[in-house]
């Protein structure tokens, strides 16, 4: 007997997730060798066999430690996936750039706030508030306008999942974010502030030493 749609759903994406990241660090490592599409296809197959007197498939298993994974990540994995399958150029620094801020902003904003820090809980508003509708088409038009088209297509098929229903939970914020993309938007976030300071006191630097008599 099939699991429930929102299940099969839920470890399809936790699937997709892993074998973006099991092709992107075989990538990195081997380049775009044949052998690692093989591997990554494996991988893809492997975490659906049954394990244990359940019957229960991997997946199932590393679902109970990482949660059902939001759309916009299960999106961007596919996205990362397709291009190195592909062989088409990754995403320009600033669609990254501008991903990573927004989702860094989303966690700081939502988290702390979720887990007690503080007298308002933000998860709240996404049981079909209106304020926040309003916030994601306010982002998402200020995204688009500035050329950044990542973000609102994120947003738009996030939305739809969440009105068809596609994923266990009811709540907005579960199809937009969870911790793990949060954590990794907030890392990469600190991690381009810092390598731009150090750019920035290079050049301050070697302006300093040309300019010295």
């Amino acid at each position: 007997m099939l699991p429930p749609a929102n299940d099969l759903f839920a470890l399809l994406g936790i699937d997709l997730v892993l074998c973006a990241g099991c092709l992107r660090l075989l990538s990195w490592r081997y380049g775009g060798a044949l052998w690692t599409r093989w591997v990554t296809a494996a991988v893809f197959v492997l975490l659906w066999c049954p394990v244990g007197s359940a019957g229960l498939p991997l997946l199932a298993y590393v679902r109970g430690v990482s949660s059902d994974l939001s759309i916009s990540l299960v999106v961007l994995a596919c996205l990362g996936m397709y291009r190195r399958l592909s062989g088409e150029p990754p995403t320009v620094l600033r669609e990254r750039t501008s991903v990573n801020l927004v989702f860094a902003m989303g966690a700081l904003f939502l988290y702390p706030l979720a887990l007690g820090w503080g007298d308002w809980d933000a998860y709240r508003l996404g049981w079909g508030s209106p304020g926040l509708g309003v916030v994601l088409l306010l982002v998402s038009i200020m995204c688009w306008v500035k050329g950044f088209r990542l973000v609102p297509v994120l947003v738009a098929v996030a939305l739809l999942a969440w009105v068809a229903g596609a994923m266990e939970s009811t709540n907005l914020w579960d199809y937009l974010i969870d911790p793990w993309l949060g954590v990794a938007a907030i890392f990469q976030s600190i991690k381009l502030a810092v390598g731009r300071g150090f750019a920035w006191l290079r050049r301050m630097h070697h302006g300093t030493i040309s300019l010295s008599p």
